[in-house]
């Protein structure tokens, strides 16, 4: 299994780098930060940064959207990149959640993401592709080899069957074991009803998490609070699904819908932030199932445990009071234990 570290692009950016650095160090492969232009700084401009100082890790958004940049504009950053630093970029991308709610849009239509899929990933492997209306264009600058592996987020049954016939990888924001389980299904079967090799769309599950020191249960309800705010950023994404679907669908499972039916509104000024005040909704149930806490063999039993569900990537959610703590201990002892 490979691993991730997602941050915020919260200022100062020196500290971005510097705990991309730290991950790097310590085994992580992949560097993920939020992509939120009002929310946090601009992240393309960081992560040129992060690969001036780092040697191998390979970067990008988790997620970006097909909203707030032109797609050309998006694909040319990239190319940029790898031009620099030698393919060392990937884009997530989905809807918008916070992108486009904060700046007064509606996330973006799954046919919109699909288009965007296409035009990035061309464009950045110095490809033509159809900006619309017949515009064809094409990068003249990018080299031969250049390439840009496109994963999508995605929770709903739509979503899920288009990360399959579509995206290099599937990024799924929650560690709950039965609903990977479910989720990985849908997208390795939609991928085999298009002709895929199912093996060949990547699965990526990225969760916050908190080691304690044991399992007491004040050292466990610290981590919990900790991460608490993630039950409600998975709850947007929720309740978009219930509004969609209903409460009582088939589309949408019950472990995903029960516990957002306390939930009163969200205020985008905490969003992905510990101690988010919108979140006491999320019962420690969820905390639990979504991430992972404790002690550290529960770390490797959880982890040992999505891998075996067929999960290539766990990407660390590092946003808490212990973010040099949790990347040191995973270097220590998770990577040696579960890591390729």
């Amino acid at each position: 299994m490979d691993f991730g570290l997602v941050l915020q692009t919260d200022p100062p950016a020196s500290r971005v780098v510097s705990l991309m650095q730290r991950a790097e160090r310590n085994g992580f492969r992949h560097g993920w930060t939020f992509d939120s232009a009002v929310l946090w700084q601009e992240p393309f401009v960081i992560y040129s940064q992060i690969l001036e100082h780092t040697r191998k890790l390979t970067v990008g958004p988790m997620v970006t959207n097909p909203g707030t940049r032109a797609w050309e504009v998006t694909a040319s950053a990239f190319a940029t990149l790898n031009d620099m630093f030698g393919n060392r970029t990937i884009c997530g991308i989905g809807r918008g959640d916070s992108a486009m709610r904060v700046a007064g849009r509606r996330p973006n239509t799954l046919a919109g993401v699909s288009a965007a899929m296409k035009v990035i990933r061309a464009l950045a492997a110095g490809e033509e592709a159809d900006l619309g209306g017949g515009t064809v264009v094409r990068f003249p600058w990018v080299k031969p080899g250049a390439r840009l592996p496109v994963w999508m987020a995605a929770y709903g049954p739509k979503a899920l069957r288009m990360a399959g016939e579509e995206a290099d990888g599937f990024i799924l924001q929650l560690a709950d074991l039965q609903l990977t389980e479910y989720m990985v299904g849908v997208v390795k079967d939609a991928a085999r009803a298009a002709g895929r090799d199912p093996s060949e769309v990547a699965v990526c599950v990225a969760a916050p998490a908190y080691v304690t020191a044991d399992d007491s249960p004040a050292a466990l309800a610290h981590a919990r609070e900790q991460c608490r705010w993630f039950g409600g950023m998975v709850g947007n994404h929720v309740a978009d699904l219930v509004a969609r679907y209903g409460e009582h669908s088939d589309a949408v499972p019950r472990a995903l819908t029960d516990y957002i039916k306390a939930r009163e509104g969200y205020d985008y000024a905490h969003h992905g932030r510990s101690g988010n005040p919108d979140t006491q909704f999320v019962p420690d149930e969820i905390v639990d199932r979504f991430c992972v806490v404790g002690p550290l063999e529960k770390h490797i039993e959880k982890l040992n445990a999505l891998r075996e569900l067929g999960v290539d990537q766990f990407a660390v959610y590092d946003m808490h009071d212990a973010q040099e703590e949790v990347i040191d201990a995973y270097g220590q002892k998770v990577i040696p234990a579960v890591g390729s």
